[in-house]
């Protein structure tokens, strides 16, 4: 069974949303997200793996490495991993399982899903060992690079659905407008709701 492995950070999360969000609701919200893609990749037949750097209080199985960043803790797991891997980010609530069986259905050896601003959104690697993440800093190209350096056929997934990372407010929209698991109904909770403007969509809060 594919290991998706969700990166995760319990304390202190999405920063750029402290205009709209207290940072206890950003725990709250960053959780509600992360539930979202554990559902989504167990859907997708993927076994759900959550990786930080801290413990948080969960059910969920979790892979603690302390005392290192994002890509060096990844690839520490990569390294020993036995079986195929899907890296996927914990902040897509928009997945769904046609958009990740995409990607591990891919018929070459890794497959790439670019963020936005040249991020890297999820990766699937049949072989993890045989590649390393760089993450931050236009990770994306890094990671193409990569591939190429470590001889690896790497198949590029177009998919608006794994495309959309939330982190600003004006990310909300998307949420709001094409999300339908726990992270929406969070925030319609704290009274996040449409208007328009201009012609075009945008949130609001009402307290």
């Amino acid at each position: 069974m594919t290991v998706a492995v969700i990166p995760f950070k319990p304390k202190n999360p999405k920063t750029r949303l402290s205009c709209v969000l207290d940072e206890q609701e950003r725990e709250a919200f960053a959780e509600a997200m992360l539930l979202d893609v554990v559902d989504v990749v167990r859907d997708a037949d993927c076994q759900a793996v959550i990786l930080g750097t801290e413990l948080f209080d969960s059910e969920l199985v979790q892979v603690t490495i302390k005392d290192m960043g994002l890509s060096d803790a990844l690839n520490v797991y990569l390294s020993c991993a036995v079986t195929d891997v899907l890296i996927i980010m914990a902040d897509l609530p928009l997945a769904d399982k046609e958009s990740v069986k995409r990607v591990t259905g891919t018929k070459k050896d890794m497959a790439i899903v670019p963020g936005r601003g040249g991020g890297t959104n999820a990766i699937y690697l049949k072989e993890p060992a045989r590649f390393h993440v760089d993450y931050y800093g236009g990770s994306y190209l890094k990671h193409m690079r990569i591939a190429k350096e470590c001889g690896l056929s790497c198949d590029v997934i177009d998919s608006f659905r794994l495309h959309t990372d939330i982190d600003e407010k004006e990310d909300l929209v998307e949420l709001l407008v094409h999300g339908s698991g726990k992270s929406r109904a969070y925030l319609e909770g704290l009274g996040f709701s449409f208007i328009t403007d201009n012609g075009r969509i945008g949130v609001v809060r009402k307290h």
